[in-house]
């Protein structure tokens, strides 16, 4: 199978199949096919692991495609600004945040993967649970903002912004510590918890987080107010009545 990614900050990835490929998808993320695609909504691995994925923020059933009569092609992109990856799995493992996962091939399979350590159950910016990608094949993750990829010696630590992290090989040892001093948790404006990884092995990063990209748009949206104005014209009449 060989694909090609497009695009900057709203990337594309367009996977070319030969016939007897397939590959699945998360359900909703493609964009176009040629007509020789045939696709498939599977609970693939039964009840109990599609169960499993809407735990990890993904469907229920995800969509198989692949194509008759000869080659063919599918687009995908992801649901917010930001980039898309290939992992390369070699009957490894790489774990990613939830709602990372984009598309993959056939023998590779999606799981859950969950937190060790207490901190990073309950303060971890990824959430209790994440998601395993294993196996053999090419996976495609996606996340906001531009990525980062460092590869960590063993016993190299660094301390990520918690949520900046898109995932790391299974090497990598993840954990949550809190940010030391009154004032700086309270005046420094990064939060209270930090995320420690630690070599040896690879992790992504993200420069833009989903939520704080809600965040920066939230205030230009239009609001309904209780004068019954909403949008730029009553937020504009508000302000100027000092409303």
């Amino acid at each position: 199978m060989e694909y090609k990614i497009t695009g900057d900050n709203l990337q594309i990835v367009t996977l070319f199949l030969n016939e007897g490929e397939k590959i699945y998808a998360e359900a909703g993320s493609m964009v176009y096919m040629s007509d020789n695609i045939k696709m498939e909504a599977k609970a693939r691995g039964g009840l109990l692991k599609g169960i499993g994925r809407k735990l990890m923020g993904e469907t229920f059933f995800m969509t198989e495609f692949y194509p008759e009569h000869g080659k063919g092609y599918v687009g995908f992109a992801g649901n917010a600004p930001g980039k898309i990856k290939e992992i390369e799995l070699n009957g490894s493992s790489f774990i990613v945040q939830k709602d990372a996962f984009l598309c993959a091939e056939d023998g590779v399979e999606l799981s859950m993967a969950f937190q060790k350590r207490l901190g990073s159950i309950f303060f971890g910016g990824e959430g209790f649970i994440l998601e395993r990608l294993s196996g053999n094949g090419k996976a495609f993750i996606h996340a906001c903002g531009d990525f980062v990829e460092m590869e960590l010696k063993e016993g190299e630590k660094i301390k990520v912004d918690t949520g900046s992290v898109v995932g790391w090989e299974e090497s990598v040892k993840y954990e949550i510590t809190t940010v030391r001093g009154i004032k700086t948790i309270f005046f420094g404006g990064e939060g209270l918890f930090l995320t420690i990884l630690e070599g040896p092995g690879k992790v992504i990063l993200q420069s833009m987080t989903l939520h704080n990209l809600a965040m920066a748009i939230y205030p230009f949206l239009p609001h309904q107010n209780t004068s019954g104005r909403s949008g730029v014209i009553g937020t504009f009449f508000d302000e100027t009545l000092g409303r």
